[in-house]
């Protein structure tokens, strides 16, 4: 049994960062229910490794009745997530102050780009936009653009994230108080905590505006990517000058103005054009071979066919397969109470019989549901196209 066993979580069906955060509650041994509207199939296949390892509950909100329903479920959780813009949630009368008048130790958790006010609060955005305003984003990429970071920062490492960690710490929180809170977690606020030490860089003047200057952005020699003879890329990251002088040694590198120059920052553009020129000169294989069981600190740029049969990954079990997708273990690991993929994502309202008795409603009442519309029960053998809306 994973270390959050018997924590019980509702799931307000969304995209992104709601999403990652209940897998890894799942992940971590919580039931965790996802309610989402009957029919909605975009990001609900079982290929959908963020939806793994939970139940779906299929509720049309905008049926009377509805609201009551969820509800009711409320009072038995200890955590609710819901990732719509301010004021969705308050409108279908499942706000924070409804639930938590019917669950006074409710902690309700609410991600967002933007917050929950503010200037911007209604305003959509994405990823890349909520980023664009950080400060993170202009640090990105070539020095001629920056670079969108997948979705990474905002969605996953600043929303998803911090949400879980705000959930956890308003769990322990009611411990002491025996009250629930609200989480408020914004993508551009956990994103820009994440980039704590590039702001400490920045206020002790070491970190500069222009993309590709800076110790992390790719501007240094001995920090960045390079292209070798077979067109595979390697990944050098010798910062200290003891690893920076054996990744020379061990690849037989005898350039004394590298050795010495690297690390003298107005010599970098200079020590980048040379050290591109040799390792493009023989294939990443044997780059490795001469580097390896050593810290020199380089390794291969793999791709995500290639990642899960790293010696490492495979060593450790980091990836499993599930349903026939290759995806991320969960993680971290735990001693005593390790987490595992407990099912595959489910189609939407596979389980919504199953939830519902198993959440205290009678036979005749999920019936009396169904015949309303505000239940739907799914076919668990259904398999939705998972297409996203049209461009």
């Amino acid at each position: 049994m994973g270390p959050l066993d018997g924590v019980k979580v509702i799931e307000m069906v969304g995209v992104g960062p709601g999403p990652f955060a209940a897998m890894w509650l799942a992940d971590m041994g919580a039931e965790v229910i996802r309610i989402g509207r009957p029919g909605a199939r975009w990001n609900q296949t079982r290929g959908d490794v963020l939806n793994r390892g939970r139940r779906s509950l299929a509720v049309d909100l905008k049926r009377p009745g509805a609201a009551a329903l969820v509800l009711r479920l409320v009072a038995q959780a200890d955590a609710l997530i819901e990732g719509f813009r301010p004021g969705v949630m308050e409108r279908l009368s499942l706000g924070p102050e409804a639930c938590q008048a019917r669950n006074p130790r409710l902690v309700y958790g609410r991600v967002t780009g933007w917050g929950q006010d503010g200037p911007l609060a209604q305003r959509a955005g994405h990823d890349l936009t909520y980023l664009a305003t950080t400060g993170i984003l202009a640090s990105i990429g070539a020095a001629e653009r920056p670079v969108p970071p997948l979705n990474l920062l905002g969605d996953f490492g600043g929303g998803g994230m911090l949400l879980v960690a705000g959930i956890l710490a308003a769990l322990v929180e009611r411990q002491r108080s025996g009250r629930g809170q609200v989480v408020d977690a914004a993508m551009t606020e956990g994103a820009s905590l994440l980039a704590a030490m590039i702001w400490a860089y920045h206020g002790k003047g070491l970190w500069r505006e222009a993309r590709e200057q800076n110790l992390f952005d790719g501007g240094a020699p001995f920090y960045g990517t390079y292209r070798c003879a077979d067109g595979k890329w390697l990944a050098v990251g010798a910062i200290e000058k003891e690893f920076w002088h054996l990744f020379l040694d061990r690849c037989s590198i005898a350039d004394a103005e590298l050795r010495e120059a690297a690390h003298d920052r107005a010599r970098w553009p200079e020590m980048r054009v040379r050290l591109a020129a040799i390792l493009a000169t023989r294939p990443r294989a044997d780059w490795l071979a001469a580097a390896e069981d050593s810290d020199a600190c380089i390794a291969p740029v793999l791709g995500f066919t290639e990642a899960p049969a790293a010696p490492q990954a495979a060593a450790r079990g980091a990836f499993v397969e599930v349903a026939g997708v290759t995806q991320p273990a969960p993680a971290p690991r735990f001693s005593r109470t390790p987490g595992r993929v407990n099912s595959p994502p489910p189609t939407p309202g596979e389980h919504s019989r199953a939830i519902l008795a198993d959440w205290g409603f009678a036979a005749q009442e999920v019936e009396a549901l169904e015949a309303d519309g505000v239940v739907v029960q799914g076919d668990p053998a259904a398999q939705p196209s998972g297409r996203g809306p049209a461009a």
